[in-house]
């Protein structure tokens, strides 16, 4: 029997349909070696490369976000391990790992775990550059913190004694490798900054990354940090940075490099002691020139100030030498004399011509005063005549004159109506001339 042919299909829907197989796959965790990295993309910020073992190869992808969130940079031969699934882009049907999750793996791994430290230790200020105390430029006196079973302490030795043998070594074994190495580095530092040095050598020599991690402990960091004495490290080649070499007070790349920056060589410090002679002679030679200079203009100064000073003195005493007072003790008083004879003299004159405008004054003013007087006079004349004739009109004497009288009872009230009186009442009655006393026999009385 003839076997049946499959209906043929699109691309799109071959592609689709190796999507939902795919995406039916679990989420993977895998490790491998970064290889071909490209990114972050400059416009979009993901990342793309090959992740492989000795067996295979896979692309992955990492999106800008997941990037974002890793903490490292990826590189080329860096062990990673990845979380995430497998994607099929649809443009091109390419099979890749979709990465939600990347971690540094081995190595990688170590250095994530020193750089997150570092970042921690940079937060609190231990690498701040402001918080570094400043190496002495001539140390007579280091101690060595390092392994005393390395060729380094004797490299050291000879390098101090080569350029300065005037400095004093002292040595703090510790041990540089291991997991019991922080303990001891921290130890030793202690030790060593009790002995009061100018400045602590902390070094060690190459190895690998392994190998210089107890360097790169927070507890050795806060240790360096802490320590009272400056602290040089010299750990490593050239390349190597630990976060030891972060929190010192200063790091050189090699032992021999940090043995050298705390011992400037005899004949440096030779040429550096005359060159400051000569600097200092030429100073205080200058400094005596000036001194000089300004000695002899302040006497300058001084004396010319002085002869001024004189020189008003002496014409102010001219001046007091020459008043009158002095060289004729009786002017004054001649002076005075003929200014009371002057007054005098003016007095006798001005007297009698006072007194004459005085007297012809008061002639003028009497003959002023008796006009206005008689002005005066006949005005208060003619009021006094019409004031008296209004005062004589309306006095009653003048109406008791015409023959009427006035009525005042007992009481001394004058009596204005009949009523108020009754038979037998004494009554007195004012006339134009005299009173009258009298008893009432009977009242009238009228209305107007």
């Amino acid at each position: 029997m003839a076997r049946e042919k499959s209906s043929p299909i699109s691309v799109t829907d071959a592609v689709a349909f190796a999507r939902g197989s795919v995406d039916a796959w679990p989420t993977l965790v895998v490790n491998g070696e970064v290889s071909g990295f490209r990114g972050p993309n400059a416009r979009s910020g993901h990342c793309y490369f090959e992740v492989k073992d000795d067996g295979a190869s896979m692309s992955v992808i990492v999106w800008r976000g997941t990037a974002a969130k890793m903490g490292f940079a990826l590189r080329d031969g860096l062990a990673v391990q990845l979380t995430g699934k497998f994607d099929v882009y649809k443009a091109s049907g390419k099979l890749s790992f979709v990465a939600s999750r990347v971690e540094a793996a081995g190595e990688g791994l170590l250095r994530q775990q020193v750089a997150e430290l570092a970042r921690a230790l940079e937060r609190e200020g231990l690498m701040a550059p402001e918080r570094k105390r400043s190496v002495p430029a001539f140390c007579s006196r280091v101690c060595v913190v390092t392994s005393l079973s390395g060729s380094v302490i004797e490299d050291v030795k000879r390098t101090l004694a080569r350029r300065n043998p005037l400095v004093e070594i002292d040595v703090v074994g510790a041990s540089v490798q291991g997991a019991g190495a922080a303990a001891t580095i921290v130890r030793a530092l202690g030790v060593a900054a009790a002995a009061a040095p100018d400045a602590i050598l902390l070094v060690r020599g190459g190895g690998s990354f392994e190998d210089l991690m107890c360097f790169n402990e927070e507890s050795v960091a806060r240790a360096i940090a802490a320590c009272p004495v400056p602290v040089v490290t010299g750990i490593g080649h050239e390349p190597d940075t630990s976060i030891a070499d972060m929190v010192a007070d200063r790091r050189a790349s090699t032992p021999t490099a940090a043995a050298e920056s705390v011992a400037p060589a005899i004949d440096e410090v030779e040429r550096q002691m005359v060159q400051r002679q000569v600097r200092l002679g030429r100073s205080m030679d200058a400094l005596l020139v000036a001194c000089s200079q300004r000695v002899e203009g302040l006497s300058r100064l001084a004396a010319n100030a002085m002869g001024s000073g004189l020189s008003r003195r002496r014409v102010s005493l001219d001046a007091l030498g020459s008043r009158r007072c002095l060289t004729d003790p009786y002017a004054p008083t001649r002076d005075r004399q003929t200014e009371l004879m002057q007054t005098e003299q003016r007095l006798h004159d001005a007297i009698p011509r006072s007194l004459a405008r005085q007297a012809a004054g008061l002639d003028q003013a009497s003959g002023r005063l008796r006009l206005v007087g008689e002005r005066l006079t006949r005005t208060g004349e003619a009021t006094f005549a019409r004031l008296s004739a209004s005062l004589d009109a309306l006095s009653p004497l003048s109406v008791l004159a015409r023959g009427y009288a006035i009525a005042r009872d007992g009481a001394g009230h004058v009596v204005k109506d009949a009523q108020v009186l009754a038979a037998g009442d004494e009554v007195s009655l004012v006339l134009g001339v005299g009173s009258v006393d009298a008893t009432v026999t009977r009242t009238h009385a009228w209305s107007h």
